[in-house]
């Protein structure tokens, strides 16, 4: 038996790695490399701006250092403004330097499970190349699972800051291990507590390694959890981790323009911590809310759509764009579940130590938070109503076991090339290098993921907020509905400075005081000599319309101001003339419902509010907004929200682009040029009831940005819970189809219902 093939097998290949502990060297630099070729895959695949969901929010408050929702993610904040300024002297865009933030988190994580995959690989002795390849092996698998690849070439969250962390964690816990007995062995320790304190200001993912840790120190030197000292100091480096929370009360209270909660004060601070304001049920649903019933029923879907998150990491793009199991491609799964427990099997053989500590880890990243979280039923889940299911796709809380698994495939794929190479024995000259083509298996994540996890292309939420805020005149006011429709206009604000004079407030937020304040700040008109430019990130005072911003109908407004014509001049007043206790107030105040109908007015609206309404705070706000603002600003409502059906004044809004502007009186098309009502159909309750012909015609074709062949060229719509979004541009589309066809105007019927059957087709695939 040659030296490369002794040792993956016997007594003599164990007795070897025992005597190798002690001589063990980290390849550091193998380690780098692979950490750099990953980064470039997510260079490579990276996404050139801001996506849906939570991305525009971190990318936004990471740039102006502001407060993103509850509990506020301190450390992800301050380590991401860092990294933008020290990327800053690249002329990159915020968006491109946040983004990169997240790839190079994610590109270190894998350089430290490099080094992880080679220590447990050198168990096996023998060959210097066989953990080097194996470990690579192992990197690639993990680094190129769907949720980790999909996570990490654009900032959607905090969570590739948790992969490295446990990453980190990981390896410093080996090396704890092998520097045992050589003195100073206490300091890896209570740098890991200091890591573990530091990231719960990131994301409390990271504290999930914890119990692993603890199991994995029990095991291999139980005295060291006697010592009282280090408890002491323990609890000193805790504490110095912990006090990265401070950030947000020192900085709520300068009052950035994203500062949700406002935890200013150790009362709000603790409240913002521990998610209180999200047991109103107003306030947007809490992921981490576990009040559902402990259902037997649920929790096999729980696990049911775990499994499908699994079934999606190995070989996303095959079969189709199915989001449930699907053949061929639960085969690739399947695969990959072998490779994963002949990984751990061999994991065990080798070095059980280290086995329990990367099963206790799986296991709580997986199972444990299949438990933990109690979900409804998964976005995509068979049968599911959409009451029932959550918002959006939950796979990214587990982002971390799809790497650990991808790990524990390298290994487990290195495992079954050692072997092939031992049962070829002397039968070939170099068994490892003839068997090496086994290897290829793990690349199979890499091509089939391909098409889903590259962002490279996708530039739909920084153009889907960029026509909406196009949508609206200067100085509007804009009411949208959550996450999708707010975040993407907040870093186009902040992070871009683009239609800054919008005030976009969003009614989920607007239940709270705190919120409520902030929109009457964002909103007072300016003092003689204060300039909201000032201080960009801080709320001042009204910020101004900038021409250049804009298409050339706005242009032409404000080139000529009219103080009877909303949007042609500076605001004279906040929209929020209410004091600090008035607003609390109305913030607490319980729903409310109205026992018969009740009649609003605001300039010459009367609209009626039926009996049997409930009314929320956030209600009562809108209706002091549209009091106060409705001769003074433009007020819009997204299409994507029916929040003015409260007041009653869907009979008074004008679709203008992927939006509605409330028209300050009855709507009489006859006196209104342009103006037309919208033939309604079945199924087409979206369009509204009027349209402006002209100003939407000159939105769609003139002003409106689709990049990256959007929706022509696209294949598919990756994120399923967001496949609204081509649909309101359909509905546009269509609302214009359908009054050019009662002007008689087939050319532009045609052209406007190619367009709707292509973003429709976007929508279904």
């Amino acid at each position: 038996m040659n030296r490369s093939t002794e040792a993956l097998a016997g007594p003599r290949a164990r007795e070897r790695a025992a005597r190798d502990v002690a001589e063990y060297r980290p390849p550091y630099l193998a380690a780098a490399l692979a950490a750099l070729a990953v980064w470039a895959l997510y260079a490579v695949t990276l996404s050139p701006t801001t996506a849906f969901w939570d991305t525009s929010e971190y990318i936004a408050t990471a740039h102006i250092l502001g407060i993103p929702h509850p509990p506020g993610n301190p450390t992800f904040v301050v380590l991401a403004r860092a990294w933008e300024l020290l990327l800053a002297p690249t002329g990159l865009p915020v968006a491109v330097r946040i983004n990169l933030f997240s790839a190079t988190m994610s590109a270190l994580a894998h350089g430290f499970w490099f080094l992880v995959a080679h220590r447990i690989l050198s168990f096996w002795g023998g060959s210097r190349w066989f953990p080097l390849v194996g470990a690579a092996v192992a990197v690639l698998v993990s680094a190129t699972a769907f949720t980790v690849w999909n996570q990490s070439n654009v900032n959607e969250k905090v969570y590739t800051v948790s992969l490295f962390t446990i990453a980190l964690l990981t390896w410093l816990a080996f090396r704890w291990r092998d520097n045992l007995g050589k003195g100073k062995d206490d300091n890896l320790l209570l740098l890991m507590v200091f890591i573990l304190a530091l990231s719960v200001g990131n994301h409390l993912m990271a504290f999930l390694a914890a119990p692993a840790l603890v199991v994995f120190v029990l095991i291999v030197s139980p005295r060291t959890l006697t010592n009282w000292r280090l408890y002491v100091l323990a609890a000193i480096v805790a504490v110095i981790g912990l006090s990265i929370h401070f950030f947000l009360p020192l900085r709520a209270s300068l009052d950035p323009v994203i500062n949700e909660a406002d935890p200013a004060t150790m009362q709000s601070l603790w409240e913002s911590l521990s998610r209180k304001q999200y047991d109103k049920p107003s306030m947007f649903s809490n992921p981490l809310d576990r009040r559902l019933p402990r259902d037997a029923g649920l929790f096999a879907a729980q696990l049911a759509n775990y499994a499908q998150y699994f079934d999606w990491q190995w070989a996303r793009s095959v079969a189709g764009n199915v989001s449930w199991f699907g053949f061929p491609r639960s085969l690739f799964t399947l695969l990959f579940v072998v490779l994963g427990l002949g990984g751990a099997v061999s994991h065990w053989r080798r070095d059980r130590t280290s086995w329990w500590y990367v099963a206790i880890l799986f296991a709580t990243l997986s199972f444990g938070l299949v438990f933990y979280l109690n979900f409804k039923y998964g976005f995509s889940y068979p049968g599911a109503t959409i009451d029932m299911t959550e918002v959006r796709e939950r796979d990214y809380f587990f982002i971390v076991g799809f790497s650990v698994w991808g790990v524990w495939c390298g290994i487990g794929l290195a495992a079954l090339w050692g072997t092939l190479a031992e049962w070829l024995g002397r039968r070939a000259r170099r068994p490892l290098l003839v068997t090496a083509p086994v290897l290829a298996l793990g690349f199979i994540p890499l091509a089939f993921n391909w098409s889903w996890a590259s962002r490279a292309h996708d530039w739909s939420a920084r153009d889907w907020a960029y026509n909406l805020l196009m949508s609206v005149e200067p100085y509007a006011v804009l009411f949208t509905n959550g996450d999708n429709d707010t975040f993407p206009l907040w870093y186009l604000q902040e992070a871009e400075g683009i239609r800054q004079d919008v005030t976009v407030i969003v009614m989920s937020y607007l239940n709270t005081a705190w919120y409520a304040e902030q929109i009457r700040g964002l909103t007072t008109p300016c003092k003689p000599g204060q300039d909201p430019a000032a201080d960009p990130t801080r709320i001042l005072c009204q910020r101004p319309y900038e021409p250049e911003e804009g298409p050339e109908i706005y242009a032409r407004m404000v080139a000529n101001p009219d103080p009877s014509v909303p949007g042609t001049h500076l605001p004279t007043e906040t929209i929020l003339p209410l004091s600090d206790a008035e607003i609390d107030q109305i913030a607490k105040s319980p729903p409310w419902l109205t026992e018969r109908p009740v009649t609003f007015r605001a300039g010459a609206i009367q609209s009626t509010i039926p009996a049997g309404r409930v009314m929320l705070p956030a209600d009562v706000f809108l209706a002091q907004i549209v009091t106060s603002a409705i001769d003074d600003r433009p007020i819009y409502f997204a299409t994507t929200t029916q929040s003015y059906e409260a007041l009653g004044l869907a009979p008074f809004l004008i679709r203008q682009g992927v939006a509605y502007k409330v028209h300050n009186g009855p709507v009489n098309p006859a006196k209104l040029p342009g103006v037309h009502e919208i033939p309604q159909t079945p199924g087409t309750g979206m369009l509204g009831t009027y349209l402006d012909l002209p100003r939407t015609d000159t939105l769609l074709w003139d002003v409106f940005i689709h990049r990256s062949g959007i929706p022509d060229e696209w294949t598919h719509w990756v994120d399923r819970a967001t496949q609204g979004i081509p649909l309101y541009y359909a509905y546009t589309h269509f609302a214009a189809a359908q009054v050019h066809g009662v002007l008689g105007d087939d050319a532009e019927v045609a052209r406007h219902m190619e367009r709707v059957n292509a973003w429709l087709r976007l929508a279904r695939e």
